[in-house]
């Protein structure tokens, strides 16, 4: 049957068809069609340029989800009869023609997932007055919104914007748009303040405006769209995150919607308490407000919340104890509050929530013991109490954590024996209890933790021999047993075969191979013949077993990392996360940017690419990293670094704009900074720093890496830190660049090994000799560099050699309390006024450098402490000076 005979046909619907090929061009001859859907098939090819005037009828189009290509034909845009055009996920490139506006009937204008890189949208698409709902999101627009447009749009309902490169502010005549239900603008580059006409939007249901840079009005210190948004009675979802509010949350939030379920407003500078009022959401079910700056306690109120089923308070200043009311909340599944001040003991009745799946209270001030109830958490996945001040030992009851995948139990002052009960857990995969003081021996039974990759139970008080049973655990990919009083041979077969001797540091009589720095065991060697024997039966598993856990590991690191905003958005309707993709640039821009790559913007070259200076389409300044592909490694190095530049956002990091990817081509636009690296104002002529600049300096480089190696989820190590790699901005501010190399860590990694090697002179003893890649190593090349700057010796400089380096050379003059023969002599002299209080300051800092320089990882400071002593040395040396 010819398609095309069909004259009579007016729907023409083959929606999930598993259609492939181009369209069949006859389809544009039936000219009674009203509806044309060939939606989600495999179609390809482009669309005819000429042919949609033979469709005189049409009022719907849908195209969606296939993979067509070339540009939006002009003569859609003359489809007068037109109502819905859903052209959405595709490939479509080029812009949206100046003759949109003749679609003067249409409702529905769907444009979103393609790559449209037209700039500014056009004005007209604006003043389409039948508009109900338009969706351009993951697209290239910039540009700011019009004014105009909440007026020229007043039947306007849905508006999604996500993932472009919008500016500008939003006009306090947005409520002239009345009949908006779902407003989404997320990732844009939007500023100023919300406006608090918003809470005129009577209808409102949806409003996401995360990662932007919204702001607070300046005449007053609290949130004011917050208060407006509390007369919006329909409103359910708002995702606020990942702005620059700077302000505090008003009492009034209290007001909002028993509609309301979800308020995400994390990593957006918001200060003050938490309003007791918030416990008035009867109807909240998750509050997401983690890596802000609250302080003062948590309210009890929340225990009101009787449908709250996630918790995220993370990464703030909050102080007091956890209060007991949070055992109200009979749904709660998630309890993230680490990193922050609080204090006092674990609330007992916690531990009565037979919902609570994930516990996360590390890094705060917890005192008391474990409480008993705990352990009769059944369904607990995971459980983090590192790094408080909590005493006793662990229950038999621990039995009954049988699900659990995670336990850290690390740094606190937990005591007693490790019972067998361990054993039970079967789908562990994480275990800490190191710089506790547990003893007694570590049971056979820990064997039977099938599904163990770290176990870390270093610095304590355990005895007697390392159980055999734990060659059993094919997956274990992390051991350290070092800091006790352990003795006899190191097991040799499984897992054992990969770990260093920096598994079995400072024990009481271990013995086993010479690569463990052990002495020999007394027994026998066997065979050579029953080695191959060995390893004939024993290594073809261990290979097999290594190679699996490490796709399980990469692919927890990865749902661990982006745990999504998602969760609270209904299918559909994306997340925050799930939407973040890098501003598209091509090929061609980067050619226009640079005046085709010429040598008159070149920054600079390294062994992997070369940087050069670029103005893009819209205005912007931007350094251009464009990889030399010669290599399968520069390829990987393009990967590591795109990867640890899509999750991380710190004020000291630098940021990605964009990327380019063809199939000879890798670049990466970066942020420009116009003041060089640190390595030019070090050592170059006509270029000075004085003691404050480069003390300030070396705290923006600290902070970056605490936020790297404490607050950003997995774990990354730089790997390559030195002087080439911080960059200065127009202010003087440092940002850490150059990710190439780095590690992003699994679950639970603390160490890797890598066979590239990083820049002579600032690579730790560990990772120059053994390749033992650690957050302990970049401390090493931070206090390299803290020295380097205050001495304005490099670490290869002439004067150095086998028998004198950097580190001995200061550590010499600080032990003598004198720091006049080491510093940069134009930093301070004698005559100076304010000598002693110079020299003391100077000495401190190198104090500090010292600390990080220790040849055992595990003695040196981590950055978490540097950036504590810095802080106390920072203020008077900036006050006074």
């Amino acid at each position: 049957m010819e398609i095309g005979n069909l004259s009579s046909m007016q729907i023409l619907n083959l929606q999930s068809s598993f259609l492939t090929g181009t369209i069949p061009w006859p389809i544009f001859n039936i000219s009674s069609l009203r509806v044309m859907d060939l939606s989600n098939n495999s179609l390809t090819g482009s669309l005819p340029l000429d042919k949609f005037y033979n469709l005189p009828a049409l009022k719907e189009l849908h195209l969606s989800t296939n993979q067509l290509i070339g540009s939006i034909p002009s003569f859609i845009w003359e489809c007068k009869t037109l109502e819905t055009l859903d052209l959405s996920k595709n490939n479509f490139t080029g812009g949206i023609a100046n003759r949109v506006g003749n679609l003067t009937s249409v409702q529905n204008l769907l444009l979103d997932y393609n790559m449209l890189t037209a700039g500014h949208v056009h004005p007209q698409v604006f003043n389409m007055s039948s508009l109900s709902r338009m969706s351009l999101d993951e697209n290239n627009f910039n540009g700011s919104l019009p004014f105009s447009m909440w007026t020229t749009l007043p039947n306007l309902q849905v508006l999604n914007l996500d993932n472009n490169k919008f500016t500008g502010m939003i006009s306090s005549s947005i409520s002239n748009a009345s009949k908006l239900t779902f407003l989404s603008l997320n990732f844009n580059s939007f500023t100023g303040p919300l406006p608090t006409t918003l809470g005129k939007l009577r209808f409102l249901k949806r409003l996401f405006v995360g990662a932007n840079n919204f702001t607070r009005e300046s005449s007053t210190p609290e949130l004011k769209f917050i208060s407006s948004l509390t007369n919006c009675r329909e409103l359910e979802k708002m995702e606020l995150s990942l702005n620059q509010f700077n302000g505090f949350l008003p009492t009034s939030i209290g007001n909002f919607s028993k509609t309301v379920t979800v308020f995400n407003a994390f990593g957006s500078h918001i200060k003050g308490t938490i309003p007791s009022e918030i416990g008035n959401i009867s109807s909240l079910e998750s509050i997401n407000m983690d890596s802000n700056e609250f302080t003062g306690s948590i309210p009890s109120t929340i225990g009101k919340l009787a449908h709250l089923d996630r918790i995220y308070l993370e990464h703030n200043g909050l102080q007091g104890s956890i209060p007991a009311e949070l055992c109200q909340l009979k749904m709660l599944g998630d309890l993230y509050l680490n990193e922050n001040m609080l204090t006092g003991p674990i609330p007992d009745c916690l531990g009565e929530l037979k919902s609570l799946r994930r516990v996360f209270l590390h890094l705060n001030n917890l005192t008391s013991t474990i409480p008993l109830s705990f352990w009769n958490l059944n369904d607990l996945l995971s459980l983090n109490l590192s790094s408080n001040s909590l005493s006793g030992d662990i229950p038999s009851q621990i039995q009954n954590l049988k699900v659990i995948i995670e336990l850290d139990l690390s740094w606190n002052q937990l005591s007693g024996d490790i019972l067998s009960s361990f054993s039970a857990a079967q789908s562990l995969v994480f275990l800490s209890l190191a710089h506790n003081t547990f003893r007694g021996h570590i049971p056979q039974s820990m064997g039977n933790l099938i599904s163990l990759e770290y176990l870390d139970l270093s610095h304590n008080d355990f005895s007697g021999t390392i159980p055999q049973s734990l060659v059993k655990l094919g997956g274990l990919n992390y051991f350290n047993v070092s800091f006790n009083r352990l003795e006899g041979e190191v097991p040799t077969g499984g897992p054992f075969a990969n770990f260093t001797a920096q598994s079995f540091l400072q024990n009481f009589a271990l013995c086993g191979f010479a690569r463990l720095d052990l002495p020999p065991c007394k027994t026998k060697s066997p065979s050579h013949s029953g080695s191959r024997n060995i390893l004939k039966y024993i290594l073809p598993p261990i290979v097999f077993a290594i190679l699996i856990v490490a796709i399980v590991t990469f692919l927890l690191a990865i749902k661990r990392r982006s745990r999504e905003i998602s969760s609270e958005i209904s299918p559909g309707e994306g997340s925050l996360l799930q939407q973040f993709y890098w501003r598209r640039v091509s090929y061609e821009e980067l050619l226009e940017a640079t005046d085709s790559f010429s040598t008159n913007y070149l920054l600079g070259t390294g062994s992997f690419g070369s940087v050069y200076k670029g103005t893009l389409l819209d205005g912007s300044e931007v350094a251009i990293k464009v990889f030399h592909l010669q290599s399968r490694e520069v390829t990987k190095n393009f990967d590591a670094e795109c990867e640890v530049l899509a999750s991380i956002r710190h004020r000291n990091l630098i940021r990605i704009h964009s990327c380019c990817v063809n199939r000879d081509f890798r670049a990466v636009v970066l942020e420009y900074m116009p003041n060089g690296n640190l390595e030019k104002w070090l050592h170059s002529e006509n270029y000075f720093l004085d003691v404050v600049q480069r003390f300030k300096i070396i705290v923006d480089v600290a902070l970056a890496l605490e936020y790297l190696h404490f607050n950003h989820a997995p774990a990354v190590v730089h790997c390559d830190l030195k002087p080439g790699n911080i960059l200065l901005d127009e202010d003087m501010v440092a940002h850490v660049c150059d990710f190439g190399i780095s590690k992003i860590f699994g679950n639970g990694e603390t160490m890797v090994q890598t066979k590239t090697l990083a820049t002579v002179g600032y690579m730790a003893p560990e990772y120059g000799e053994k390749g033992i890649v650690s957050t302990s190593g970049d401390v090493y090349s931070f206090g390299i560099i803290l020295l380097e700057t205050f001495t304005g010796k490099k670490p290869t400089d002439d004067i150095f050699g086998e028998e004198l380096n950097l580190k001995q050379w200061v550590s010499k003059s600080v032990e003598a309390n004198s720091v006049i023969e080491v510093v940069d002599r134009n930093l301070i002299h004698e005559e100076d006024q304010n000598f002693c209080l110079m020299e003391q300051c100077l000495l401190s800092v190198l104090h500090v450098g010292l600390l990080c320089l220790s040849d055992s990882p595990h003695k040196r400071i981590n950055m978490r402490n540097v950036v504590t002593r810095l802080e106390n040395i920072e203020v008077p040396l900036v006050k006074k000076l």
